[in-house]
């Protein structure tokens, strides 16, 4: 089954006011720029977005987001967005965190059909007692809270229950894909783009690399193209267009030292 469409705006096709979305990449890599401009030319608004983070300020989803058309966030890093920080504390957001481990598994879960699953991770905090604030009111105060989640003891040491998690979209970026869906990711890019497109019930690819089925050693396909139902092939300016989201650059030693 050939799953490419000619442009975004044709593979996002769908996607209305309210939708759910599970969103690759991790800080800046492996975003899937091309389809969020993509998906805020639409014009679509009060989605929500579970991606590990919300982009930075002019970037990834950050795009959105200053344009006030995301609602709500489950993710598991916010630093680095000071519009995120503003509508969030001002109230305007509703923001799920979860730990960055349990966010990749609710992800995988949902995929895999799993409805929920116990983990250690958040036991004694107020990720399993409850209490987070998750959206605040205009004054400060906190209007929702986290609910206690239930917790279970398996061998001697306590687990806090977590649900799996479905959307209704997802919006991936990889290195390369063929036609039918199957996806290769690079490096860091990996970390959460495949778990992000097993939840969506519809997932859209950006590949920088497209080729014919059969040209991928199945030993190198990270994701199969089950879980993928359209595919966009980037042009090269859009497959080179890549953001470094901190550049640090240290100075050359000194001729005759050594470094330790």
């Amino acid at each position: 089954m050939d799953k490419v469409v000619a442009t975004a705006e044709e593979a996002l096709a769908g996607v209305m006011d309210g939708a759910s979305l599970a969103v690759g990449g991790f800080g800046l890599s492996g975003v899937p720029n091309v389809l969020i401009q993509a998906l805020y030319a639409t014009g679509a608004s009060g989605l929500s977005v579970v991606s590990n983070n919300c982009g930075v300020d002019g970037g990834g989803l950050g795009v959105l987001l200053a344009a006030g058309r995301i609602a709500r966030v489950t993710g598991s890093y916010v630093g680095d967005n000071k519009e995120f920080a503003r509508q969030y504390l001002s109230g305007e957001l509703l923001l799920e965190l979860t730990p960055q481990g349990t966010l990749a598994e609710r992800l995988r879960a949902g995929g895999c059909g799993i409805p929920a699953f116990f983990t250690p991770a958040g036991v004694g905090t107020q990720v399993a007692d409850g209490g987070l604030p998750w959206r605040y009111a205009p004054d400060g105060t906190v209007a929702v809270a986290s609910p206690p989640k239930e917790i279970h003891e398996f061998d001697g040491r306590r687990h806090v229950l977590e649900h799996g998690i479905t959307t209704d979209f997802a919006l991936v970026r990889a290195a390369k894909g063929d036609r039918h869906g199957n996806l290769v990711f690079h490096r860091s890019a990996r970390n959460f783009n495949p778990l992000a497109a097993m939840a969506g019930r519809v997932t859209v690819a950006e590949v920088e690399q497209l080729v014919e089925p059969g040209e991928l050693d199945p030993d190198e396909i990270h994701l199969p193209g089950v879980f993928v139902q359209r595919v966009v092939e980037l042009t090269p300016e859009q497959a080179e267009d890549k953001q470094i989201e901190r550049r640090t650059v240290s100075a050359p030693p000194v001729r005759g030292t050594v470094r330790r």
